[in-house]
This record gives C-alpha cells, structure tokens and sequence, in this order.
C-alpha cells in the first residue's frame, strides 16, 4: 500500500516569530495613535467691538495724563 502524501506543516522559526511580533507592535502603535486624530475645531473668531457713538478711540485722562508725568525723562 502507498502512502499519500502528508500536507506539510509550516515550521515555526524564529524569523517568523520575530516578523509576527514586529507587525502586531506597529499595528498597535497605530491603533493607539488613530484615535487622537481628530481634527481641531475651526477657531472662534473674535468680533470686533462695534464703535462707540461717541467717536470713542484715545481718551486723554487723569490716570492718563499722570502717567505720562511719571514717564518723563
């Protein structure tokens, strides 16, 4: 009687191992990094204040003025 041919194996070296252990890291490093990847929300931009009635702009006053006493030279 003949004997039928075995389906052969694979063998575990060790290439294997260290190729498998490799790829599963780098899959990890990128499961951990994809999910703070969401994109920053579009900033708020400020609005201006609307002008005053009044003119407004530079007021000279006494706060003001006693500063410019104090900055002299």
């Amino acid at each position: 009687m003949s004997q039928s041919p075995t389906p052969e194996r694979p063998t575990l070296t060790r290439r294997r191992v260290f190729a498998g252990v490799g790829t599963a890291g780098a899959l990890a490093a990128v499961a951990a990094v994809l999910p703070g990847q969401h994109p920053a929300p579009a900033p708020v931009a400020a609005l201006p204040k609307p002008a005053p009635d009044t003119g407004g702009g530079y007021q000279l006053t006494e706060h003001v003025r006693r500063y410019y006493q104090t900055a002299k030279v």
